[in-house]
Order: structure tokens, then C-alpha cells, then sequence
């Protein structure tokens, strides 16, 4: 893929987002947020925040408890780790589903942005299999993607906590930044 090429689809998709939050009983916003609406805040697209990596899936997938926002526990399954380099430092982020035939995996992660220029609880990514794979099955990781929950915009919804395994010491300056009104 072209740098030029990958740019145009990460602007594109976050053009249709912000239509999205600005549409009344779709969005996680109020309906006054809504009419007010100007956009999310992002960092620009940055293409070393874009990896394609092996995962290291886990001989056992085993089950964790994650708390949400509201105070309730979700279970997921620990099933494999990426692990790369951003400046300099050896990161790894652990990736979660909720059940085995699951084809998205779950990779919540806080950054040394969080509760600075980004969400304080942490930031999502969902890789789906083969939208986020290259022919050879090598996972595009691509914080570029990365978004805030939807309790970032309301205390609505419920979130899962970004577990400390999750937790890089590094900023990860891609991605959506704290909404701001």
C-alpha cells in the first residue's frame, strides 16, 4: 500500500465517523452534543505508528476478567502478543477476544498520552481478520486507528479498563485524541 494511498483511507474513515457522531440517535453524543458538533480531535497520520507484525498467539488462551467502567467484570480470552519497537523501546500489547470464533481481536492499550492529549482510561483497537491482515496472515497494527470507547463521550456506556499489561511506556502519538465539546 502507498503511504499517499493509506493516508487518503485513514481521512476518509475519520470523515465518515464525524458524519456519523454528528447524527442524532446514532451517535454515543447527546442530542444538543450533536448539533454542536465539530469533529474529533486527531493526531495527523503518521506512518511509523503502522506495523505489521506476527501475532504470538498464547498455547493457552487463558481467561481474564477485565472491569468496565460501570463497576461490572467482562471476560476475556489472552489470545496472543505483538510485540514491536516504538522509539527506541520494546513494547509488546497483549490482544484479547471474547470468544474463540471470535474474528476480531480486542487491543485496548493506555500510552504515555493518556489523560494528557488523549483518553485517561486508554485508547482501543479492533483488528478483524483479513481487513487487518496481509495475504500472508501478518497482522496490521496501525494506531493511526486507534479510538477512544464510547464512555469517553458518555456516561451511557459501559467500557472494559485498558489492563495494566496493556499499559506502554511510550506515547503512541497516532489516532483520536480527548473529545473535547
Amino acid at each position: 500500500m502507498e503511504i499517499s494511498e493509506w493516508k487518503q483511507r485513514i481521512e476518509m474513515e475519520r470523515e465518515e465517523k464525524d458524519a456519523f457522531f454528528k447524527t442524532p440517535f446514532h451517535s454515543p453524543l447527546s442530542f444538543n452534543e450533536c448539533q454542536a458538533f465539530k469533529g474529533l480531535n486527531y493526531y495527523p497520520p503518521d506512518w511509523k505508528y503502522r506495523f505489521e507484525l506476527k501475532l504470538q498467539e498464547h498455547e493457552i488462551k487463558k481467561t481474564i476478567k477485565i472491569e468496565d467502567t460501570k463497576g461490572s467484570e467482562r471476560d476475556f480470552l489472552r489470545w496472543g502478543e505483538f510485540i514491536f519497537r516504538i522509539e527506541d523501546m520494546d513494547c509488546q500489547l497483549q490482544a484479547y477476544k471474547s470468544l474463540p470464533e471470535d474474528e476480531r481481536l480486542f487491543v485496548p492499550f493506555r500510552d504515555d498520552t493518556s489523560g494528557k492529549e488523549t483518553y485517561g482510561a486508554g485508547r482501543y483497537l479492533d483488528l478483524e481478520t483479513g481487513r487487518h491482515q496481509t495475504l500472508e496472515g501478518i497482522w496490521i497494527v496501525d494506531f493511526n486507528d486507534a479510538y477512544n470507547p464510547w464512555c469517553a463521550y458518555s456516561d451511557d456506556y459501559a467500557c472494559p479498563f485498558t489492563p495494566p499489561e496493556n499499559w506502554l511506556k511510550v506515547p503512541i502519538y497516532a489516532g483520536e485524541k480527548t473529545f473535547t465539546t
